[in-house]
This record gives C-alpha cells, structure tokens and sequence, in this order.
C-alpha cells in the first residue's frame, strides 16, 4: 500500500468470508491501516483465532468478532443487529463470503446454496446495514464477484432446480452480484455511499472445497500453483476499492487489478437489474426502501 493508503484511523470496516483466503488477507490489509475491523466468521473457534493472529500481525487491537452462517436470512438479521448494537458508523462493508458447490444444495431457508450466500446474503445485509452506511458518508460498499461470463440471469430457474451445473450456478450467483452493485450504485448516487464490485483473480481459497469435479481437480495438480494467485495477491484490488483517495467517489463500476474493466454484458441491463432487485426483495422480505435518498432506510 501506497502511503496515502495506511491512514484509516477511525474507519470502521466489516468483511464477510473473513477467515481464510482473499477475506483473511484483506482484514490484515485493514487491519494494518489502523481501521477497525469487524469480521464475519461462520466458526466462532476458528473466527478467535484469526482475530487474535490479525491482532499479533498488524499490531491492531481493535480487531471484533461476529458470527454468522451466511446462508441462514435469520443468522443474516442478527448479525446486522449484532453489529448496529455496537457501532453507529460503517465506512466499508466488503461482501467478500462465497462457496462454490459441486452438487445441489439448499439452506434452511429452503434456497439453492449458491445463490443464497454469494448473492442473497449480500443483498440482505447491505440493506439491512444501509442507513448507517448512508449516516457514515463517505462510505464504501465493496463486492467480491468473478471473471465475467456472458450469461444470462434466468428468472425463470434462478435456484437452478431444473438443471444444475456447479460452475453455471457459481457465475450466475456472481453476475446477479454485479447486477446488484450496479443497480444499488445508481439508487445511491448522491449520498456520498459508492459501490463497485471486483474480479479478484483466479485464487486457490477455500471456496473450493466442495468444487464441481473438474475444478476440484485442477487445483490439485502441481501446475495449479502457476494458475492460482496467492490470498494476498487476490485481496489486492479489495484493499484499494476500500482505501485507496482516488476511488473515493468512483462508482458503479467493475474493478480486476485495481483498474476498471468491463464486466458481463448482461450486467449493464438496468431492467434486469431493477427486475432482479425486485425478486431479491421478494426471497429476502427486505421491505422497499428509497435508498436515493440521505435520510437512514
């Protein structure tokens, strides 16, 4: 980091997904800052002993911990309140949490897997936590998604019910996360609150492991070593949406290697994304809010 980057004394950040990979890289870069740093662990033991090697390794002791399986709306909701009953600010929100599942699954809620953690809970929580997001302008909304696909949503099977493919599913959950940056970007636009979304690499993390059979392969040969960028490479680009002056109001836009780039052609259609905001209120039960507005949702 450059040095107009390492000052982020009173800045309070949440990351998701914050205990192993691009997440755990990403909230030692935060931590490193001097920023407050609340991470988003599934596994309370294991959430406690990243936050305790962040704390020794960035110097950082304002290091928290919340626990929550992102996969339950439930345990979505009482992290929010979790995290409203000890902060009144958030300067960055990083939805960084994601799996990859090589067979079908369903959640508690009774939601494909995929489409619940790497889209839904984004959405939900940014919601839930968006007036005091809006309330800590400026502020920034980060969004961990993928290589863009040129693929379609497909409203008609968004929880891939007829026929499932784990990778398919994986990009369709990633470019409905684009789609929701995108569209939250321009009901924002005024409130000093940016969000953009990011490709960070091809990274050897733990989301893979419960990958689509050929993937699973592929990152168990030796040459994956050569394919697959280090956590700390892939946090990168994270680090500097959430840090860096100069994207200080920069947003609405696709990021890979801390530069803009072009995502999915299906990501710029605004009916699209205005349609799918709409389903994604419907499977959340977040009531419409008029997040164009300053006033908290």
């Amino acid at each position: 980091m450059s040095k107009a980057e390492t000052n982020m004394l009173g800045k309070v950040c949440l990351i998701t997904g914050a205990t192993s990979g691009i997440g755990k890289a990403t909230a030692l870069g935060l931590a490193q800052t001097g920023a407050t740093v609340v991470l988003v662990a599934r596994n309370a033991k294991q959430g406690e002993a990243i936050q305790t090697e962040i704390k020794q390794q960035s110097g950082n002791e304002a290091i928290e911990l919340l626990i929550a399986d992102l996969s339950s709306q439930a345990a979505i909701r009482q992290l929010a309140q979790d995290f409203l009953a000890h902060h009144q600010t958030l300067h960055v929100l990083i939805n960084n949490a994601g799996v990859m599942m090589g067979s079908r699954t369903i959640t508690v809620d009774g939601i494909e897997t995929m489409l619940a953690v790497n889209y839904l809970a984004p959405f939900l929580l940014t919601n839930l936590l968006l007036a005091v997001i809006k309330a800590s302008s400026p502020a920034r909304i980060i969004n961990v998604a993928s290589v863009p696909v040129n693929i379609r949503i497909n409203f008609a099977d968004l929880q891939a019910t007829r026929r499932y493919s784990g990778f398919r599913q994986y990009q369709h959950t990633k470019l409905a996360l684009v789609l929701f940056t995108y569209e939250l970007a321009r009901r924002l636009r005024g409130t000093g609150v940016t969000a953009n979304c990011l490709h960070p690499g091809t990274v050897g993390t733990n989301i893979l492991r419960n990958p689509p059979p050929l993937i699973g392969l592929a990152a168990k040969i030796p040459i994956a070593s050569l394919v697959f960028s280090s956590p700390e490479k892939g946090a990168e680009t994270s680090l500097y949406l959430a840090t860096a002056p100069e994207v200080e109001q920069v947003t609405g836009k696709y990021f890979r290697k801390k530069k803009e780039a072009h995502s999915a052609k299906e990501s710029y259609d605004e009916q699209v994304a205005q349609r799918l905001w709409e389903v994604s209120e419907e499977m959340t039960n977040v009531a419409h809010q008029n997040t164009s507005s300053n006033e908290p949702a």
